[in-house]
């Protein structure tokens, strides 16, 4: 079989150490990669001019499947988010986060198995944004305030908050469909239609009249502020969580928190064509070069991207070292230690060199 041709961008901060890891025991499945290396972040601004350039998303649109460490937005200059603009680039409209227990992770529950499934095109994070003061903030203001007959304060910064009948139906689409080839039995709209009527409430209608052309599949909807109390007391009780952009991004964090934190939170942005695998976490750029940071979510990432090409076997197999590398408790990163400061703790290179062992052990024959 042909050696899958994926973008690696290894990103900037701790991305380097973290994504040589992951290279390290995604190889070690015996999957075939041809690796299109593709450096971006904040080290190629200089040279580029841009924390992305356009090279690099030529070689993701060329390849199709990519996967990435933290790259670092730069402050007070630039785009406002590298992330949110490959997004946006590439239409990859989709993120979907699952939140997963494995013993042995520190955390107050466990047997949670739940997936975020988050608009990533619209919403606040489209960026429609007017600064307070100038002169054409001071114009929208006037101009919101006779049209709604409400008044707003002269000295606000407005965001626009746009939530589209096409958006909603494509990422509510995607999330019945994603339930049902992934075998979860519920999904669950989450907004604020009880207030913001026009576009959570307009998210909330497609959601329902989606449900509808997906009979097998379970539908429900909740307000943000009870879903979030809802994941704190009953996490077990939900299944698949679909939510426009923001509500997205805030509560796939609390559901990170619930098995273990980011350094276990896997992420795939899809869209119809390319599909862009990443660690969710930042590029922490003041752990850089201390083989101190954990690898999983982006080794988790990279099990997404497995299954995504098709490599079922090589994903279980994967999945199932680092599971057990997790269980077992003395191979992993400061952060999952009971004592975070316990000296046993190891590095990122040694926590993919665990994992490759037992990768290299499940791979070889066993004779009698």
């Amino acid at each position: 079989m042909a050696a899958h041709r994926v973008t690696l961008i290894p990103g900037d901060g701790v991305g380097p150490e973290v994504s040589e890891a992951t290279r390290r025991v995604l190889e070690a499945t015996g999957v075939e990669f041809d690796w299109d290396i593709q450096p971006a972040g904040l080290g190629v601004v200089e040279k580029y001019g841009s924390p992305m350039p356009d090279h690099v998303l030529e070689s993701i649109r060329r390849n199709k499947v990519a996967i990435k460490g933290p790259l670092t937005t730069p402050i007070g200059k630039g785009i406002r988010s590298v992330n949110v603009a490959l997004r946006k680039e590439l239409d990859l409209f989709a993120l979907v986060r699952p939140c997963k227990s494995y013993p042995g992770v520190r955390s107050r529950y466990d047997e949670i198995d739940l997936i975020i499934v988050r608009e990533n095109t619209e919403d606040i994070y489209a960026g429609i944004e007017f600064q307070e003061g100038m002169p054409q903030t001071r114009a929208m203001i006037d101009e919101i305030s006779h049209a709604v007959n409400k008044p707003i304060r002269p000295d606000s910064g407005l965001s626009i908050k746009p939530i589209s009948v096409t958006a909603s139906k494509r990422i509510v689409n995607f999330a019945f469909e994603y339930a049902r080839t992934h075998g979860r039995r519920t999904v669950t709209a989450v907004h604020k239609a009880n207030i913001m009527k026009f576009t959570d409430g307009l998210f909330l209608q497609v959601a329902q009249e989606i449900a509808q052309e997906h009979p097998d599949i379970q539908f429900n909807d909740r307000i943000v502020d009870n879903m979030s109390m809802q994941l704190v007391q009953n996490p077990k009780e939900y299944d698949l969580l679909v939510l426009p952009n923001l509500y997205g991004d805030i509560l796939s964090d609390l559901a990170a928190g619930l098995v273990g934190g980011l350094g276990l939170a896997p992420g795939a942005n899809l869209g119809d064509e390319i599909a862009l695998f990443e660690a969710t976490h930042g590029s922490a750029p003041k752990y850089a070069g201390m083989n101190k940071i954990n690898p999983m979510a982006m080794m988790l990432s990279g099990v997404m991207m497995l299954r995504h090409l098709g490599e079922t076997y090589a994903a279980n197999m994967l999945e199932g070292a680092i599971a057990e590398t997790i269980r077992e408790g003395r191979y992993v990163t400061y952060d999952m230690k009971a004592d975070r400061s316990d000296p046993t703790a190891v590095g990122t290179s040694e926590v993919a060199d665990a994992i490759v062992a037992k990768l290299e052990k499940a791979r070889t024959p066993t004779t009698i």
